[in-house]
């Protein structure tokens, strides 16, 4: 595994509107029904996987830059540079290795990232001015694992204030696997989940994002990804798995960057997308959307990078030994009334913006965006009409 975080604190506020999606909801006191919505968005949002670091190192021809910092399971640096056409930068591992070449750029922006502990940045040219003036990296093993007390504990505090407010109902650890566990017992559910993408967003956050359609679309939430800017310094992964159920080895991820934001909405919290340098993620496949009302009852399952885990699939629900992940309810409220379906099915933060998919037709039914008891995604039936055209 690659994540993990630093830990400064753990403060769960309880009662404040749109922790998880960053909605203002204004200075005056919320409702029942608002106090519910904030605390479903606290339930989910988005995990954080690395720490940012500020920094002034020059590079400079002949004098490579290496950054390392033992454990991490990646090294993103951020660069203002001038680039002269001519001339370029190479980002590599400790082992010149994962190579990422840059030509003529002027600017500000943030670099790929570089799997492990280290990143070495080598310029070629003379003319060329390249300062380090920050770097995300990603957290080390033990601080993965604290950061996974602090989500969790978040998270169990937003459900038990709900629950006390009568909005929830009890459940308990839910079942989820490797995505490689489902080749050969369910190998569509297996291709589906190819589809899926992790977001690294600012070198520090983390969501989940897939294709949709076979056109250079891509579908997350709107309260991870809104803005353009903000896309082109999201890294995509996709590919990036377990080599066999289990665990153990990772396959090596697929990294794009994001191009531009194409439709957004905050109310039905979805964004449309597309990336930069498209043919290399064509090969994942793509998912389609079941444009219906959802029924109560239907089994789903959720390819997801929860926690910044190698993709996992939620099957089970935690509500009794053996249940299913199941609709609960196929009109639910989300930021407005009947926008969202509600099911029991295993997330965490980082799940956001996955593809809630039916086992009846291997199709998107919802997309998800609210943790709890039960969580709940934007029914695809609301979203379908505004980016239609789009697609």
């Amino acid at each position: 595994m690659r994540t993990g975080l630093v830990i400064v604190g753990v403060v769960v506020l309880l009662g404040l509107g749109g922790l998880a999606s960053g909605r203002n909801t204004g200075s005056g006191a919320l409702s029942g029904a608002e106090k519910t919505t904030a605390l479903r968005a606290e339930a989910g949002g988005m995990a954080t996987v690395g720490v940012s670091l500020s920094m002034e190192r020059e590079v400079t021809e002949g004098h490579p830059l290496t950054l390392t910092y033992t454990g991490a399971s990646y090294v993103k640096p951020h660069v203002r540079i001038l680039l002269l056409p001519g001339e370029y930068l190479t980002v590599t591992d400790r082992l010149g290795k994962q190579a990422t070449t840059y030509g003529a750029m002027v600017g500000e922006r943030w670099l790929t990232s570089v799997d492990g502990d280290t990143a070495v940045l080598t310029v070629h040219g003379k003319l060329t001015h390249l300062v380090v003036d920050k770097v995300a990296r990603g957290f080390t093993p033990d601080e993965r694992d604290a950061q996974r007390t602090v989500e969790q504990s978040r998270r169990d505090a937003a459900i038990t204030a709900m629950r006390q407010a009568g909005a929830e109902t009890a459940c308990g650890t839910g079942a989820s696997a490797d995505a490689a566990c489902f080749k050969g017992s369910h190998p569509v559910a297996y291709q589906n989940s190819r589809a899926v993408a992790l977001l690294l967003i600012d070198g520090m956050q983390l969501c989940t994002a897939f294709r949709v359609g076979p056109n250079n679309r891509m579908l997350t939430a709107h309260h991870c990804l809104s803005e353009t800017s903000t896309v082109r310094d999201t890294e995509i992964w996709f590919n990036d798995e377990c080599a066999v159920c289990g665990g153990g080895t990772t396959t090596k991820p697929v990294k794009v960057s994001g191009d531009e934001v194409l439709a957004t909405d905050a109310t039905l919290d979805y964004t449309l997308f597309s990336v930069r340098n498209f043919p290399l993620v064509r090969p994942f496949g793509y998912l389609s959307l079941d444009v219906r009302d959802p029924g109560p009852g239907e089994q789903l399952y959720i390819p997801q990078h929860r926690s910044g885990d190698p993709t996992v699939i939620a099957t089970g629900s935690g509500r009794a030994q053996g249940g299913s992940c199941e609709i609960a309810s196929a009109a639910a409220n989300g930021y407005a009334k009947g926008t969202d379906t509600s099911y029991y099915c295993d997330t965490s933060g980082g799940s956001s913006g996955s593809p809630v998919i039916s086992w009846d037709s291997n199709k998107v039914v919802a997309l998800h965006h609210f943790g709890g008891c039960p969580d709940s995604g934007v029914r695809i039936d609301r979203i379908y009409p505004k980016i239609r055209s789009l697609l």
